[in-house]
């Protein structure tokens, strides 16, 4: 699971924030219970013993800095929201500078307007973190079965072309910066 969120991290930050979120989950949905967490989760993983124990740990640092940023209840670690923010600062620098994504935004941005509404004072303000919002309520609902309505697939689809977008520019921006170097 460390392996699947560095890689994820290294190529998809959008995918890396929403995995890093369902892993704040499933250690809440264990109430911390580290044991469980390694009788449950990690002895079940196919991976080597030498991994299942780097495995381990890396869930045992996730909930210790769960504790430590007093995220154990809501919220996320601190590391995981600086790629939101991060993404958000791309995304107001894009919608200033690229037609491209200004197109793609302009097609999400009725359905992030609605979903600030529908919020209301729980909107968490920052557009980007409405998308990754949206798209993990999307993934959790379809793990509970449950019905969702078309504009909402619809919403979580476009919100999936903006953290896209939002990726491919923060990679390539890292390619151009290595370049230079």
């Amino acid at each position: 699971m460390k392996a699947i969120a560095e890689k994820k991290k290294a190529k998809n930050i959008g995918e890396y924030i929403i995995y890093m979120y369902q892993m704040e989950d499933l250690i809440r949905a264990y109430q911390f219970n580290m044991q469980e967490i390694k009788q449950y989760v990690v002895a079940h993983y196919p991976i080597s013993v030498e991994e299942k124990d780097e495995t381990f740990n890396w869930f045992a640092g996730l909930a210790n800095s769960m504790a430590k940023e007093n995220v154990k209840e809501y919220g996320h670690l601190k590391s995981v929201q600086q790629m939101v923010d991060l993404l958000s600062k791309l995304h107001w620098q894009l919608l200033k500078t690229d037609n491209t994504y200004f197109n793609i935004y302009q097609k999400a941005k009725p359905h992030i307007i609605l979903m600030v509404l529908e919020a209301g004072e729980n909107s968490p303000g920052n557009e980007i973190q409405i998308c990754i919002n949206a798209i993990y309520g999307l993934l959790l609902a379809k793990l509970r079965g449950r019905e969702i309505p078309k504009e909402m697939v619809d919403a979580t689809e476009i919100f999936g072309d903006v953290l896209s977008y939002l990726n491919w520019a923060y990679f390539e921006g890292l390619e151009n910066k290595a370049r230079e170097n």
